[in-house]
């Protein structure tokens, strides 16, 4: 099945369609959604979703450097999060993406990609008084592969999951199935849309297996000229080079 293009547009993210041109209206992140994150941050399951917001334009794509501005090279802090993203589209008979029943979830659903969700620890942590929005934000902050429509990723996955490998130049430092997800794609959509109108164009990161860089012992942290791919088994491949401004 044939995947859409994202591109970059002057004010964020933009995936091609067949009928014309879908703007990325939000990008909302979930954090601890893996049971081996939470573990390796010390962090009870969370009870409900861990949910924060990235700028659209942090959004970019495969190819694309991840440009780490000056703001964020006093200290090592930039570090990688392999994810699945889901992209909401428009319902096949127009309905909004509002208070959605869980068994309905898939309706809204256009596609997945995969995603690095970026982050620079210090602007996440002590830099924003505990807001991740600005050390999740940064220009380039959301790479994304092109989207593989749903019809062509089964969801939910089946019992072992769908594969999700984190390179860094090379060297495999994440590697788990989203079978270790603590709130599937179809409660996440059912969760966030409780009052909340996902519009078309929505990207949800549904978070990041372990092995992060800041997890490690030492911490491993981006630096100028390194390689980031990130893999989701049949959905597709997001690959970045980091470039220090």
């Amino acid at each position: 099945m044939n995947q859409l293009r994202v591109r970059v547009g002057r004010y964020g993210g933009e995936i091609e369609l067949a009928h014309g041109v879908l703007a990325v209206r939000q990008v909302l992140g979930i954090g601890l959604n893996y049971a081996g994150h939470a573990k390796e941050q010390g962090q009870a399951l969370p009870e409900r979703p861990v949910v924060f917001s990235k700028s659209v334009l942090a959004v970019s794509v495969s190819g694309a450097p991840i440009r780490v501005p000056k703001a964020c090279q006093d200290r090592a802090q930039v570090d990688f999060e392999g994810e699945l993203a889901v992209v909401i589209g428009e319902h096949p008979r127009d309905l909004p993406c509002r208070d959605v029943p869980r068994e309905r979830a898939g309706e809204w659903v256009l596609g997945y990609a995969a995603a690095n969700d970026v982050s620079a620890r210090w602007w996440q942590k002590q830099g924003s008084g505990g807001q991740f929005f600005r050390g999740k934000s940064f220009d380039t902050f959301c790479p994304l592969s092109a989207v593989r429509p749903a019809a062509g990723v089964p969801t939910p996955p089946g019992p072992g999951g769908l594969r999700i490998t984190t390179r860094l130049n090379g060297v495999v430092m994440q590697d788990s199935t989203t079978a270790d997800l603590i709130f599937d794609v179809p409660t996440l959509v059912a969760e966030l849309s409780r009052g909340l109108t996902l519009a078309p164009g929505t990207v949800i990161l549904t978070g990041t297996p372990s092995g992060v860089g800041m997890a490690r012992s030492p911490q491993v942290f981006l630096s100028h000229g390194d390689e980031v791919e990130v893999t989701v088994e049949g959905v597709g491949t997001v690959r970045n080079a980091v470039v220090f401004e």
